[in-house]
């Protein structure tokens, strides 16, 4: 089987590649996401673009390190009314977070691009759109209370596949992507690398 290297540190992206019967060695890319993020800024790119930006660059940077291998980046922007979301910093950050989000529609911008010694051979762009409820401020800070620490490791403060799906009035688009991963097209791409079974 061809070798896939997930240049990304997220667990969520492992358990889903895992879950699928998809060995990957995990090998996360140092890079300054800031950075491009401020530049897609300056040259009016949209969250997508970005999103793919920052997607191919974390392969890129992986995929020097594994010749021949095939390295998967992938990155996700949540977009809501024009403003771009990071990860929260912290929990008064994420309250903050669920507090501009709160019954407000938006978009979780997920794109996912794979290198081979330095050349893009898929991409993928997912665009699932998320409605919160209307929560009530009791109700967000006892969320907070439960999720803990985990609420500072995604956008948007929240874990549609835990809690998080308790702050949800609607959910359109494909799962696996709002999860980390466009799953499914990335599993045809493998198949026609003849990494998977077809």
């Amino acid at each position: 089987m061809t070798l896939l290297v997930l240049a990304s540190a997220s667990a969520a992206r492992a358990r889903l590649l895992a879950q699928a019967g998809i060995e990957a060695r995990i090998d996360p890319s140092v890079t300054d996401e800031a950075a491009i993020r401020e530049e897609s800024r300056a040259r009016g790119r949209d969250a997508g673009e970005c999103a793919t930006l920052l997607a191919e660059a974390k392969a890129r940077a992986v995929a020097r390190r594994h010749p021949g291998a095939l390295v998967l980046g992938a990155d996700q922007m949540l977009e809501c009314e024009g403003r771009w979301f990071d990860k929260p910093a912290d929990l008064a950050e994420a309250a903050a977070q669920l507090r501009a989000l709160n019954g407000r529609r938006h978009t979780l911008v997920t794109a996912a691009a794979v290198i081979r010694d330095g050349a893009i051979l898929w991409r993928s762009l997912a665009r699932p759109e998320l409605t919160m409820r209307r929560c009530s401020e009791g109700f967000l800070e006892r969320y907070l209370a439960a999720m803990g620490p985990r609420a500072v490791a995604t956008l948007g403060g929240y874990e549609l596949e835990g809690l998080g799906i308790q702050l949800m009035a609607r959910v359109e688009g494909d799962y696996f992507a709002i999860l980390g991963l466009p799953l499914l097209p990335l599993l045809d791409f493998l198949r026609g690398e003849g990494a998977l079974a077809a």
